[in-house]
């Protein structure tokens, strides 16, 4: 998958995630299934996620190869990077929970202006993905807290499929 399909990709993603909240009520925003998130904490982690990705991403191109390293091996394609990350959940679920277990919970009155944070982060990691070159995307390597080491083409693509994974969490309990 080449940058522009992989931005594509992530424009794809993020509108089917705003049109589910779009077409549901404001209300659900505050709820979530028993020891569950709620649709703001969905939200807020993957805000949270997107801009962890940008940020890393705004680094000079040395500093990542110096503080990283450069892949030792061709990248994954989309579908690999989605069922690696479905299997890590699963042999992880604890390590996950802890991981995740003390997202704030966002305000009714905060939505707003985080899905406004969600949509320019979103729109910003599609621009940087369109903008950095195909060799950077597949030598260029960052650390992920589940996945480990992953090319930035992987990271960006698993971007999409995060989205996606979190979108379908939300479907279940509404």
């Amino acid at each position: 998958m080449d940058k522009v399909d992989i931005a594509n990709l992530l424009e794809e993603k993020h509108k089917e995630l705003f049109d589910w909240l779009k077409e549901n009520p404001r209300d659900i925003w505050m709820e979530g299934p028993e020891g569950k998130w709620t649709t703001g904490q969905h939200i807020l982690h993957l805000v949270d996620s997107i801009q962890l990705l940008n940020n890393a991403l705004s680094y000079p191109r040395f500093f990542l190869k110096y503080k990283f390293g450069v892949a030792n091996r061709e990248s994954r394609d989309y579908e690999t990077v989605a069922n690696k990350y479905q299997d890590k959940l699963i042999a992880n679920k604890d390590r996950a929970a802890k991981f995740n277990k003390d997202l704030k919970k966002p305000t009714l009155k905060q939505r707003d202006r985080l899905l406004t944070r969600y949509q320019i982060q979103q729109k910003k990691l599609q621009y940087k993905t369109k903008k950095i070159s195909e060799k950077n995307l597949d030598t260029l390597i960052v650390p992920h807290p589940l996945m480990g080491k992953m090319t930035i083409r992987e990271i960006i693509m698993w971007t999409a499929h995060h989205t996606e994974h979190h979108l379908n969490s939300l479907k279940l309990y509404y």
